[in-house]
């Protein structure tokens, strides 16, 4: 069997019959999760602020006040007077659910991983 490069190994989980990761490169990973995570917060906090500020007449600072409560979790600040702004603020929290479950798999992945196969190489070795 060819041995496989470990040049993306940082980007690549183990697989089932491979040993388990160093520590340095599951750190790496988790670097990587990380920087994933903060760039769908970022693009989905963009999206948030334009949205306010082109549809709800808001401020830059307004803006990212309300997107960022809302993409936290935390709910709307200011009135909304419109109904696009409203219709945006409904799609937007939808969204924001759905960039929440996606950055804590994106976050959580390296983790669950490393868990899993680390029982199944304990498993392995005490087939033999």
């Amino acid at each position: 069997m060819a041995k496989r490069s470990h040049k993306h190994r940082a980007l690549k989980f183990e697989r089932r019959h491979d040993q388990l990761a160093p520590i340095p490169v599951f750190v790496k990973r988790l670097i990587a999760s990380l920087a994933i995570a903060l760039a769908l917060i970022a693009f989905a906090l963009t999206i948030g602020i334009t949205g306010y500020h082109l549809l709800g007449g808001f401020g830059w600072i307004d803006s990212l006040l309300e997107a960022s409560m809302i993409l936290g979790g935390m709910g709307p600040v200011a009135q909304l007077s419109g109904d696009g702004v409203k219709i945006f603020a409904s799609m937007y929290a939808l969204f924001s659910g759905l960039i929440f479950i996606a950055v804590m798999g994106v976050v959580l992945s390296p983790v669950a991983h490393r868990i899993l196969h680390k029982f199944h190489v304990d498993e392995k070795d005490e087939d033999k």
